[in-house]
């Protein structure tokens, strides 16, 4: 038995499910942050999967893709929890619900 784009490709969509479902039902906001970042990594299996198996005449395109989303994933990360740090300091809590910054 080999190992084709069909397996990769479902455990990219299963990560990507068990990340949507995890960003949705937490309240905790480093909760969420995870389940978006299994998202994003479900996202690079997918295109290293096609990248690997598609025969073009760039083939390192999807490498390429893969290294810019894990560049905005690091960033993504350090902004968000930098509002964690300081919205946890200004209302002590990081539950998603009780931040209501925005109202007066």
């Amino acid at each position: 038995m080999t190992i084709g784009i069909e397996h990769f490709l479902t455990v990219g969509a299963l990560l990507f499910c068990l990340g949507l479902a995890i960003a949705l039902s937490k309240r905790n906001a480093i909760g969420v942050l995870m389940g978006v970042e299994i998202m994003l990594n479900a996202v690079n299996i997918t295109l290293i999967t096609f990248s690997r198996f598609t025969v073009s005449e760039r083939p390192v395109t999807g490498h390429s893709f893969v290294v810019m989303v894990i560049t905005v994933a690091a960033a993504e990360a350090a902004v968000a929890l930098a509002l964690a740090v300081s919205v946890y300091r200004n209302r002590e809590t990081v539950d998603v619900d009780k931040m209501n910054l925005l109202r007066s």
